[in-house]
């Protein structure tokens, strides 16, 4: 495995993201406001919005959406991970697991692995990156892991 490369997350390119590159970011803290915030929107289990009754549950007490801490890891691969200019798109996620709870006041931080990198056939000006993505909390286990899959440019647009 290899440490965080020298050039800076807003100059990466494809090139940058090289099999076995390794880098780990965060920490959030995941407060019990933003768990029960989230899942009034998106995900209104009591185990995610009633603290009450979260208590009776097989949980023992509040825990986080499982899409509140993906959305979390987004939050870290976007501010320190993936060159926005760079990314045009995910074709998609694998292996997508929600292995803990995530409860209030844990303090997650994402791990980023590259597995592969290629160009690719179809669309030259681009490439494949493949990367495990392992969201621990504040004990180093692992709470949420998937493989992501972006499509990176080989160079950079000019700015807009």
């Amino acid at each position: 495995m290899t440490e965080r490369p020298a050039v800076p997350v807003a100059d990466r390119t494809l090139s940058d993201y090289a099999p076995g590159l390794v880098e780990t970011h965060g920490p959030l803290e995941v407060t019990e406001s933003e768990i029960v915030a989230f899942a009034s929107s998106f995900d209104p289990h009591d185990m995610h919005v009633d603290p009450e009754a979260a208590r009776r549950s097989p949980f023992g007490g509040l825990i986080a959406s499982g899409w509140h801490t993906t959305a979390l890891m987004m939050r870290l691969m976007v501010g320190g991970f993936l060159n926005q200019r760079a990314s045009v798109a995910s074709p998609g996620v694998d292996e997508l697991r929600w292995l803990l709870p995530v409860r209030p006041g844990d303090l997650l931080r994402a791990r980023f692995t590259v597995l592969s990198s290629r160009i690719s056939a179809s669309k030259p000006d681009r490439g494949l990156v493949r990367t495990r993505i392992e969201m621990l909390n504040q004990r180093d286990e692992v709470v949420m892991s998937q493989v992501m899959m972006n499509l990176v440019l080989r160079d950079l647009p000019p700015f807009a």
